[in-house]
């Protein structure tokens, strides 16, 4: 069964905003709540691509949830973890563009 294309358009788009959001003083809270959220929502993701057979993005959305996950965290620093975040924002909208060309 697969999702609702416009329910992964939107978790993609939150997940971008929550990202980007990590690029401003924010407080601590802030960044447990975008972890937690990242974990379920590349899961999410992972599962809808598993569904579509596309292996490389569900490999490539696992990766993500299992880096975003809060119970074991990989510590790289504040600087880092921004270009993590840029990186990461700008390929969901490059994979909201790709996937919409797609049909």
């Amino acid at each position: 069964m697969q999702a609702n294309p416009s329910t992964v358009i939107a978790i993609k788009l939150a997940l971008v905003g929550l990202l980007l959001g990590c690029l401003l003083p924010m407080p601590y809270g802030y960044f447990q709540l975008v972890r937690f959220l990242a974990l379920f929502g590349f899961s999410y993701l992972a599962l809808e691509a598993n569904n579509r057979n596309s292996d490389i993005e569900m490999y490539l959305f696992i990766a993500l949830a299992v880096m975003f996950q809060p119970f074991f965290k990989i510590s790289f620093g504040r600087f880092i973890w921004n270009i993590i975040d840029v990186i990461v924002a700008a390929g969901l909208v490059l994979n909201l563009f790709n996937s919409q060309d797609k049909g």
